[in-house]
């Protein structure tokens, strides 16, 4: 018999774009409904990158918390060439950042400010892996020369590796994993307990064809990019096997509809308006809906070493719709994943 309701630990989003401003006030809310705590993406215009910085931006997102939501940002810090080592290490320790993002610069949207070479900032993660202060990476090369659907599994290769084996104490969350290779890598690693990996509800769902049917569906681009099904077969596989390197990283990234309907769309899948029915919906796909709180509620606060949540909520399978459309103070709006379909969860609250 299919179960009619699900009660999990209160989860928390390990990766999560807020934005700022009347964007920041129109998404906050779908994120805090669901997830207790939320790692909270630096990369504004301008980015996150000192410890005062973080603390400004924390202060924006809690003054745009609505009442009765009992929501904690965990805030980053964004990586660059010139990255103070003393500032990230005094806001460690003041508990003002939680990790530190690098972008490879230009590698996604509002990275323009990232690392243009890791030489420049050995010692920043030095003093990172003294302190166990996690750094979480977009893993992809920027070389033009590289395919699009290949920047991923040589980023791992010519990038992740080395750098794991010259800090071999350094935590690191891959962040968005998409293919097969940073699967089987994640696990290669699994035994140093120093690897993790989030995991989005869009690319358990979604594959590269899936961006061409019927025309080109702008919503669904999304960077690192969907790739082939037997890639999105092997998430699925990670993610339902509750092993502990492997959790809920939503990558929500509001962009307006005029930014991805244009003759060069933003990147980004905006998944916050329903995720967990989205995790779900995958997971009861692949017939293992009992895996289900242990990739979103367990494993990620284990690898940050924080508590895990207390506080219970209930999924129900109660037929409901994404909504249209998230509309903006200045007119224009935000589309949801899978906007004006009907999904079969439905995020019931705390109990």
């Amino acid at each position: 018999m299919p179960t009619d309701r699900l009660i999990l630990r209160r989860p928390d989003d390990w990766h999560v774009h807020l934005r700022d401003g009347a964007m920041l006030k129109a998404v906050l809310p779908f994120t805090a409904r669901q997830f207790g705590r939320a790692i909270v993406m630096p990369n504004l215009k301008p980015p996150v990158v000192t410890a005062a910085d973080a603390r400004a931006y924390r202060e924006r997102i809690l003054a745009a918390l609505p009442d009765g939501f009992a929501f904690t940002p965990l805030m980053t810090a964004y990586l660059t060439d010139t990255t103070d080592a003393d500032d990230i290490a005094r806001g460690a320790a003041e508990g003002v950042f939680a990790a530190v993002k690098l972008y490879p610069a230009n590698a996604t949207t509002n990275s323009a400010h990232g690392v243009t070479d890791l030489c420049k900032v050995e010692g920043v993660l030095e003093r990172m892996a003294g302190i166990g202060l996690p750094l979480l990476i977009h893993g992809e090369v920027t070389d033009q020369s590289v395919d699009v659907f290949d920047r991923e599994a040589v980023f791992i290769d010519t990038v992740l590796a080395p750098l794991l084996e010259r800090h071999p104490t350094l935590r690191v969350v891959l962040e968005h994993v998409t293919t097969e290779e940073a699967v089987t890598f994640v696990r290669s690693q699994a035994a140093s307990g120093r690897l993790g990996a989030t995991i989005t509800a869009h690319h358990l769902l979604i594959n590269r064809s899936h961006l061409f049917q019927g025309g080109i569906r702008p919503h669904l681009y999304c960077l690192p990019i969907a790739k082939r099904e037997k890639h999105r077969r092997a998430l699925v596989e990670a993610a339902i096997s509750g092993e502990g390197p492997f959790f809920l990283g939503t990558d929500t990234a509001p962009h307006t509809v005029i930014a991805k309907e244009t003759a060069c769309g933003c990147a980004g899948c905006f998944t916050a308006a329903n995720a967990l029915e989205l995790y779900a919906l995958a997971f009861e796909k692949a017939g293992a809906l009992d895996k289900l709180e242990a990739f979103a509620s367990l494993n990620g606060p284990r690898f940050y070493r924080l508590p895990v949540a207390e506080e219970k909520v209930v999924l129900e399978r109660t037929p409901g719709p994404v909504p249209d459309i998230i509309l903006l103070p200045e007119g224009d709006g935000v589309l949801p994943f899978k906007s004006g379909e009907t999904l079969p969860w439905r995020f019931a609250g705390g109990v």
